[in-house]
This record gives structure tokens, C-alpha cells and sequence, in this order.
């Protein structure tokens, strides 16, 4: 392979003109110091050669601007959002102000109807228990057996009693037809339970499972309130119970009011809510009668009207809205009620 020959450079053609400015000598520095300066093209005008620093240019654009008018304004654009640097009136911004206010305070509803709604329940449940309670064997043995119970006249031993009563109590709870009764006899082989008796007791009964189905009905919807109140509402289960609890006084109180000042007559409108006139009347010689006389029913209200009066006092107590349950310490002032608008 031939060796290329050397490439021929032609001198002659180039100018004495520096390639870079600052290979210039310091005469042309200096010059273009001082200002901008002056070429001429070919066709022998003059051109204005530019600043090369920025602080050369503004004051090159500065000299050929017109002066400018000493009272002229600078022109601006209206902004787009210049229209929200308007303030409203005072009272729109007190209404604003009020209505926001008002909605950061405002508590939730649904935690306010649960509350509502454990109160309202808590004493009917404590009710629905407390006849559980009445309507059970220790009750009834309580009775038979405590000094000063009436005995029955006509032949009844207290074991007879326990034994008969004990029929008819557990009929009130199971699932038996009248039938569980009505077949029932005593020691001469007679039918215990006349058809009236064995009627009005299929009566009872149906009031009695249809009140402890509800009772447990109330009892699902309280826990579920609770739970729903436990997660929602600080301090929501307390206040609710302890509405619940001077609603449960109130209305024992006040029943216990009507039962002292008139015992048979609030015993017998009691029956007609629930009965029919007529069916659950019986003789003193019927077995209802001698299992269960007047004394036994005023007992059994007065363990009823206890244990719930009881039980609402001790709830009461331990939901008592303290300092410490609300949240407030020793020095802070309690929340003054909110005044009506």
C-alpha cells in the first residue's frame, strides 16, 4: 500500500486578525472598553458594534430610549384574582365566620341517636330482667319458704306449693304447649288446673316470651350501640347510661308511687293492658289462687321495683359525670352550656 502524500497549506489567503478576542493586543481592549465601537462594511457604512458585557447593554438600550414623561403611570395589567382582594362587608364576614364555627362545634347525629337510644333501652332491659328473675325456682323457693308467707287453707304443703309452682313457672319459659299444664293432677287424681286457668296461663306466657324476646332484642341493639359508641363518641357509653339510669328512677319511682298509693287498682289495670276482662279472675279455692295469693305478686313487685332501683343507682354512681370522667383537670373551668340562637 502507497504511502498518501502530505496535505498542501495555503497560507497567503489569511489575515493578520487575531481568531480570539482576547489574543488582541491591550489598544483594542482598551478601546472596546471605552464604548462600542465602529466597523465599516464593505459598502463604507457604519454599524454600531454591541456591548459584550450586560451592563453594557442596558445602558446602550437606555440611551436610545425617549425620555419619559414625568408624570406618566407605569400601565399594568388587572390581575385575574384581583377581584378577591375585595373584602365583603363586616356582617357577611361575622356570618361566615359564625356558620364555621358552628360547624366545626357541631357533634355528629348518629353518636347523639345511639346515645338517645341505649338511654331509652336501659330500662326496659333492667325491667325484662328483674321478671326473669322473679319468674325462676329460687324466687319461687324464696317465697314458700320465708317466714310470714300466707299458707294455703285448703291443703297445700309447702313442698306441694314448691312442686305445683314450680309446673308453672317452667311452663312461663319452655316451648310446651297448654297442654303441659292441663294435664297435670294432684295427689286424688284430679286435673290440677281448670281450662280457665290453663287459658290465662297461655296467656302469660305469651306476654312473658314475647317480652323476653324483645328484652333480648334490646340487649343486641345496646351492645351494638355501646361498640358503635366506643369507636365514635368519647365518653358517649357513659353518657348515655347515665341518662339511661335517671330515665330507669324516674319511671320506677314513679310506678312505685302508684303501686303504694293503690295496690289493687294498679294491679288491676295492669292485668286489663295485658288481658282480656274477665279471663284471668279466678276463685279463691282455684289452684292459681292458692299457688300464688295476693301476697306473692306484692313480693314479687317490691324484688322488681328493688332490683332495678338498685341497679340504676349503682349505674348512676359509676357514671357520674366527675371532673376526672370529663377530661378536666383540677384548675380548668367545666364548658359553660351553649346558649340558644
Amino acid at each position: 500500500m502507497e504511502p498518501q502524500p502530505d496535505p498542501l497549506l495555503d497560507s497567503s489567503a489569511d489575515s493578520d486578525e487575531p481568531a480570539f478576542s482576547w489574543m488582541s493586543d491591550s489598544t483594542s481592549s482598551d478601546a472596546d472598553s471605552k464604548g462600542p465601537s465602529k466597523n465599516v462594511d464593505t459598502a463604507g457604512s457604519e454599524s454600531v458594534q454591541q456591548p459584550e458585557s450586560r451592563a453594557d447593554r442596558k445602558a446602550a438600550e437606555a440611551a436610545v430610549e425617549p425620555a419619559a414623561e414625568p408624570n406618566a403611570q407605569p400601565f399594568s395589567e388587572p390581575l385575574p384574582t384581583s377581584a378577591l382582594q375585595v373584602r365583603p362587608p363586616q356582617e357577611e364576614v361575622e356570618r361566615r365566620n359564625a356558620q364555621r364555627e358552628s360547624a366545626a362545634n357541631a357533634k355528629p347525629l348518629a353518636p347523639r341517636v345511639m346515645q338517645v337510644l341505649l338511654a331509652v333501652f336501659y330500662p326496659v332491659i333492667l325491667l325484662v330482667l328483674a321478671v326473669r328473675a322473679v319468674t325462676s325456682p329460687l324466687f319461687l323457693w324464696t317465697e314458700y319458704n320465708r317466714p310470714g308467707f300466707p299458707g294455703d287453707g285448703y291443703g297445700f304443703s309447702t313442698d306441694d306449693r314448691m312442686t305445683y309452682g314450680s309446673y308453672t313457672v317452667d311452663y312461663l319459659s319452655n316451648w310446651s304447649g297448654p297442654r303441659y299444664l292441663g294435664e297435670l293432677v294432684n295427689r286424688s287424681g284430679d286435673k290440677l288446673f281448670k281450662d280457665g286457668e290453663v287459658s290465662h296461663m297461655a296467656d302469660v306466657k305469651l306476654v312473658i316470651l314475647s317480652t323476653f324476646g324483645a328484652g333480648a332484642l334490646l340487649v343486641l341493639f345496646s351492645i351494638i350501640a355501646i361498640a358503635y359508641l366506643r369507636r365514635r363518641s368519647t365518653g358517649g357509653v357513659r353518657r348515655g347510661l347515665f341518662a339511661g339510669s335517671i330515665l330507669t328512677l324516674v319511671i320506677i319511682l314513679g310506678l312505685g308511687a302508684l303501686a303504694v298509693l293503690g295496690w289493687q287498682q294498679f294491679f288491676t289495670e295492669f292485668h286489663r293492658i295485658f288481658f282480656a276482662s274477665g279471663s284471668w279472675t279466678f276463685a279463691l279455692e282455684d289452684t292459681l289462687i292458692r299457688l300464688f295469693p295476693g301476697q306473692f305478686w306484692i313480693d314479687a313487685g317490691i324484688v322488681i321495683a328493688g332490683l332495678v332501683l338498685l341497679t340504676a343507682l349503682v349505674t348512676l354512681i359509676l357514671t357520674w359525670p366527675t371532673r376526672r370522667r370529663r377530661g378536666l383537670t383540677a384548675d380548668e373551668p367545666a364548658p359553660a352550656p351553649a346558649e340558644a340562637t
